[in-house]
């Protein structure tokens, strides 16, 4: 039971830190988020393979001793404008919740997603793309439903 325990109290206390620009270095990263509590951990991520391999994959993860922390850095930190680029900044627990929401519009949805974000313009944050997504998702959906109905309108009429 105890090392489920310490699994929650680290996932609520760890941050994804993403929409990162390619020049901030893992210092400038823990400098950044330091001013808020302890870091215990920091897993700034890299390209391992292809082309951009040794590349830093643009989010990272900063791991506080509380939640506490996590939650005054996430409050202060997200949104805040670094290398001209707004940082998004989550617990990293509504990270993969927000992963796995998406997940569940199918495959459809996810082409959509990479094909959109592929296009769109560097300004747009990550939030706003989502929504924008998502808005696309439940236009699509009503548009299905709108056609399906007068066509089982028209069939219960004949019968």
């Amino acid at each position: 039971m105890d090392p489920i325990n310490s699994l929650d109290d680290k996932s609520e206390s760890r941050l994804y830190v993403g929409n990162l620009d390619l020049r901030i270095s893992e210092a400038a990263l823990i400098k950044m988020f330091s001013p808020y509590g302890k870091i215990v951990a920091e897993d700034f991520l890299w390209h391992t393979r292809g082309p951009k391999r040794g590349e830093p994959r643009g989010y990272a993860f900063v791991q506080f001793s509380t939640k506490e922390e996590a939650v005054l850095a996430k409050e202060k930190m997200h949104g805040k404008l670094v290398c001209g680029r707004p940082l998004v900044v989550r617990l990293a627990s509504e990270k993969y919740f927000m992963e796995g929401a998406e997940s569940s519009f199918g495959a459809g949805g996810e082409t959509s997603k990479s094909n959109f974000v592929a296009g769109s313009s560097a300004q747009m944050s990550k939030t706003a793309k989502i929504a924008a997504i998502k808005n696309k998702l439940k236009a699509m959906e009503e548009e299905n439903q709108n056609s399906k109905r007068p066509k089982t309108a028209d069939k219960l009429s004949d019968s």
